[in-house]
């Protein structure tokens, strides 16, 4: 299925009542499954990671699911999509609870890395194995009863599972110090994951490199989604590709425990203005522009695949590191970002494993090519890479956008809320 994309004009004017957070869902209905109090969610995403998480837990953690099938050694298998905190997750809440489970993923799931997050449950005294190619799902889990103690993590891969061990790190006997090796990527996601275990009276220390969490209860406060930063940046980038801009977001917050909210100061150099209000954020544009930009995405991997398109678009030079983590993800989005923008005529250099270079000549081409039309882009089954691209309807003719379902991976309303703001959306086959 393609979607063919169009902007008869190019203003945005309107409301977007923006989907809630996936990252922040997923963390919280963790603490939910580890916790003896009973506590109200309210806003959670309807994301398919967020579903897939929330029907394993619900399934887990009912009054019917009782041990008897684990004492006799029955294996219970679960499916758990494409989202990587959804199995990783998984595995450590699974690797000190009682009975054997088996885990996979979709094709790419199982190809990507859970090498370190097993290793430190192993280290720590759990029992999983591989049931495909070492070091990726599908795992075999036999629960233990973990102690807890001392771990130390390489924490330049993902900062999931670092996150995995944190969830679990109050329900254990000894607690847990994490002590993080490396370039810590992903920094942002860390501390979302503790300002969440705060929320729910978890006490904890950073002390350089070491995260200590001592055994305690979660209590059961009553917790409020905000709606997510990563899905707003798609609305920054079309603010900033339009002609003009008046675009309400709700349930955005000024002091949000998310990273992304950086999308906010970033794309104040791509001309987007940010008045926040009591129920969100209020977009609109303005004159600035600046002759080049550098930013280290590092902690925000989510805004990069967003921020590279608009630079591009608006035919800004950037320089963009901090990508450690894109090779990794749903696809590889360093070598996907190339490959795609070069069809809007841009060429992006990679810099070493982890940085982009977007440059524009300062002459143009004696007969440079105008594009009109046949602007397909690929997904590569990569949801950012479908929201990310859609936008330049607003910078040409028409775009087309190979499998847009996709987005229903943290994003399941984005189609519906760009026709609710003047786009033309035609399903091609």
């Amino acid at each position: 299925m393609v979607y063919k994309i169009s902007k008869p004009n190019k203003r945005l004017e309107g409301t977007v009542y923006l989907t809630a957070s996936k990252s922040e869902s997923n963390r919280v209905l963790l603490v939910q499954a580890l916790s003896t109090q009973r506590f109200r969610t309210t806003n959670l995403a309807d994301s398919l990671d967020t579903q897939i998480l929330a029907e394993i837990l619900k399934n887990e953690t009912a009054p019917e699911h009782n041990n008897t099938s684990k004492k006799l050694g029955v294996e219970v298998s679960y499916y758990t999509g494409p989202g990587g905190t959804t199995i990783r997750f998984l595995t450590a809440f699974f690797a000190c609870r009682e009975g054997t489970r088996i885990l996979s993923g979709s094709d790419r799931m199982n190809q990507r890395p859970i090498k370190t997050l097993v290793d430190a449950l192993i280290k720590l005294g759990a029992k999983i194995t591989y049931l495909g190619t070492k070091g990726c799902p599908p795992i075999k889990i036999e629960g233990v009863k973990i102690k807890g103690g001392d771990i130390e993590m390489d924490a330049s891969v993902s900062s999931q599972f670092i996150t995995a061990l944190l969830l679990i790190a109050p329900s254990l006997e000894n607690g847990l110090n994490i002590h993080l090796n490396g370039r810590i990527v992903s920094r942002s996601y860390i501390m979302m994951t503790l300002k969440v275990l705060e929320h729910f009276g978890i006490k904890f220390k950073w002390d350089n490199n070491v995260i200590s969490i001592p055994h305690q209860e979660y209590q059961g406060w009553d917790y409020h989604v905000e709606a997510d930063w990563s899905s707003a940046s798609y609305w920054y980038e079309m603010a900033a590709l339009a002609e003009e801009a008046n675009i309400s977001i709700r349930g955005l917050r000024r002091k949000s425990i998310q990273g992304d909210s950086a999308v906010a100061d970033l794309f104040s150099f791509f001309g987007v203005s940010t008045e926040f209000t009591d129920d969100g954020a209020k977009l609109s544009k303005t004159n600035y522009r600046p002759e080049t930009l550098g930013f280290d995405f590092a902690d925000y991997p989510d805004i990069a695949q967003t921020a590279a398109v608009t630079t591009s678009a608006l035919k800004i030079p950037m320089q963009i590191n901090g990508l450690h983590t894109l090779r990794l993800k749903e696809t590889d989005r360093i070598q996907a970002l190339k490959d795609e923008l070069k069809k809007i005529g841009v060429t992006a250099k990679e810099n070493g494993d982890a940085s982009l270079e977007i440059n524009f000549p300062q002459e143009k081409p004696a007969k440079e090519k105008t594009i009109t039309s046949d602007l397909e882009f690929k997904t590569y089954m990569d949801h950012r890479m479908a929201m990310a691209f859609a936008p330049l309807a607003l910078k040409y003719p028409e775009v087309k956008i190979e499998n847009p379902i996709v987005v229903k991976k943290s994003y399941p309303d984005y189609w519906n809320d760009m026709k609710m703001l003047g786009f033309e959306i035609k399903e091609e086959n």
